[in-house]
């Protein structure tokens, strides 16, 4: 089930945290609220996909690759062909170029190795131009 972790800031973005870990999903949280970025947890790719389905929206997705139930490739397979227009940036331990451009070409829009850092989240965000929760 998702839970919600944001903050009470008013904050405009939204992000949903998309991994099966929840050592992962607590770095990622806590990087993300250090902004001021409300967000949302998954366990797994098909969390992520009902949570559309509910009609959800979310800014930006860090969406995991390798999760029980649905993987992250397929996950954002079908975020995608649900026409899902969210940043979805792939996160992962793997580091062979094949593997990650095999989750880049499921529809992301960039790809981390994980777990993000604080520097990480910052490039994320300026790419998604949102400089004005950098400041």
């Amino acid at each position: 089930m998702a839970t919600s972790n944001g903050s009470s800031t008013g904050t405009k973005i939204t992000a949903l945290v998309v991994d099966d870990d929840r050592v992962i999903n607590a770095i990622h949280c806590k990087r993300l609220n250090k902004l001021g970025i409300e967000n949302h947890v998954a366990a797994n790719g098909k969390e992520a996909v009902d949570l559309h389905c509910s009609g959800k929206k979310f800014d930006l997705i860090l969406m995991d690759r390798d999760m029980p139930i649905m993987n992250g490739i397929e996950a954002t397979r079908e975020l995608r062909a649900m026409g899902v227009r969210s940043i979805i940036v792939g996160v992962s331990t793997r580091s062979i170029k094949q593997e990650i451009q095999e989750f880049m070409d499921s529809g992301l829009d960039d790809y981390q190795e994980k777990p993000l850092t604080s520097s990480k989240v910052i490039s994320i965000l300026h790419k998604i131009n949102c400089n004005e929760f950098l400041d």
